[in-house]
């Protein structure tokens, strides 16, 4: 079928699929790092109990077969060799259908982690890394032409994305309809970058213009996605470059890489570089994509749903293979940042004039002279679920006071996810946490004391416990 295959877009699917690629071998290392403290056998919600009670229907995994913290990180690192080697463009050299293999098999993987992490996956990027993924394992390879309908399916994605996000927003908080939400949101964001200070210092008639561009980017842009070249190059590039905008203001893990490398799906290669010839499509894979095809348009009534819908929900997988999902963020802004610091001593008696050393952490804010990293793409998993407890601490229940138990048994694994550990002889005898009111300093302060932020402490978040309290509580 002539119409089948859209040669000019090769160098876009290259770009696609070495991106894609590197986007995994990132998850998968940033799996492979933290996994044992989070979800191993002996982690903070352990894989064994969860998949006591949950049965393969609700979460398909090759974990529900067997599962060991050798199984998993045998699976973690050979996503990561997996990746390097499609990042390294390994799969135009095989036959195709060995690099839809290939693909497929990353996705598998990652499927299979993702559905087994609980709370420290909940994300919206993992689902879009998977679905992302799984329209990967049909964009063929160099030996033939890119599909056309997987180009618009990723189109399709990309659409998903940032409308869903614009619509949300809008539906949301009134700070968005007033332009005013960036006044807050660089501040109180998840976790700030290096640059988040000066984002938030911009004169308030920049932040007005930052979100109605967000606005213009989120709600227009991607209807233009869909029309003929060259607008749809065009508004391919507007989406990379508000993307690279949100990329420097923030930390978001994964997201806004993958966003870039979805819109790149709408950009007609043909501009920079004519096409090499390319085989016919098989007629085996031609039909293979139209069946995957015909199944993403069955999948997508339940996104479109939501999309018009009053009450629309971001972040939601309507399948457990997490195909065709609902993306969204931020239809909310919080006015004030609230962070949770965790205290330790090793006096054994609890007195008015007791020490408390605090724990750094690597990403969430902590030191007030420390400066914001840039951790994005790689995903701190603790540092970001720090956050959602510091607002509510019925987000941190099932796994903040198994935290604090690892602090006071000195686990060396759980340490690892800390920047600091202020006892690094022995465990403290006892732990607490702290709630703190978080605000950025003014450029007169910074320039006096060193200090990015202030803080001022709001209440006791927990009160002094031992193990031995601990135990009893068990």
């Amino acid at each position: 079928m002539d119409w089948f295959t859209a040669p000019d877009y090769w160098l876009s699917r290259l770009v696609i699929q070495r991106g894609l690629a590197v986007v995994y071998l990132v998850a998968f290392l940033s799996a492979a790092n933290q996994f044992r403290a989070l979800i191993g056998e002996h982690g903070l919600l352990p894989v064994p109990e969860f998949l006591e009670r949950v049965p393969f229907r609700r979460a398909p995994s090759l974990f529900q077969l067997s599962y060991s913290d050798r199984l998993f990180a045998t699976v973690a690192w050979t996503g990561v060799a997996l990746s390097a080697v499609l990042a390294a463009g390994a799969a135009d050299h095989v036959p195709l259908w060995a690099a839809m293999a290939a693909w497929a098999l990353l996705w598998a993987l990652y499927l299979s982690i993702v559905n087994v992490g609980q709370t420290w996956y909940a994300f919206g990027w993992e689902s879009l890394l998977l679905e992302a993924g799984a329209l990967a394992v049909f964009l063929g390879n160099e030996r033939t032409a890119p599909p056309v309908l997987v180009l618009w399916l990723m189109r399709w994605l990309v659409f998903r994305v940032e409308f869903g996000a614009g619509l949300i927003k809008m539906r949301g908080d009134a700070c968005w309809r007033d332009l005013t939400c960036l006044y807050y949101h660089h501040e109180t964001q998840p976790m700030p970058g290096p640059l988040s200070w000066f984002f938030h210092h911009l004169p308030k008639r920049l932040h007005r213009i930052e979100t109605a561009a967000n606005h213009f980017a989120q709600l227009v842009v991607p209807v233009a996605l869909f029309t003929p070249q060259p607008v749809a190059s065009a508004a391919a590039c507007l989406i990379v470059a508000t993307q690279l905008w949100l990329i420097l203001s923030g930390n978001f893990s994964w997201l806004n890489w993958l966003t870039v490398l979805l819109a790149v799906s709408a950009f007609d290669g043909s501009i920079l570089a004519a096409p090499p010839a390319l085989p016919a499509a098989p007629v085996a894979y031609e039909a293979v994509v139209l069946a995957f095809t015909a199944l993403v348009v069955v999948l997508s009534y339940w996104p479109v749903r939501n999309l018009m819908s009053r009450r629309q929900q971001m972040n939601v997988s309507f399948n457990r293979l997490h195909l065709v999902n609902a993306y969204g963020a931020f239809g909310s802004i919080n006015r004030i940042r609230l962070e949770v610091a965790v205290e330790g001593t090793d006096e054994p008696v609890i007195t008015p004039h007791t020490v408390w050393r605090e724990y750094g952490f690597k990403g969430k804010p902590g030191d007030p002279r420390r400066l914001p990293r840039q951790f994005a793409p790689y995903h701190l998993r603790l540092d970001w679920l720090m956050w959602f407890a510091a607002i509510s601490s019925s987000y941190a229940w099932p796994w903040f006071v198994p935290f604090l138990g690892k602090l006071l048994q000195g686990d060396p694994v759980t340490l690892r996810l800390l920047r600091t550990n202020p006892f690094p002889d022995a465990p403290p005898t006892h732990v607490r946490a702290r709630l703190y009111h978080y605000r950025f300093t003014d450029r007169a302060t910074l320039r006096a004391t060193g200090a990015w932020w202030r803080r001022t402490l709001v209440r006791e978040y927990l009160p002094p416990v031992s193990l031995e309290s601990l135990d009893r509580r068990s």
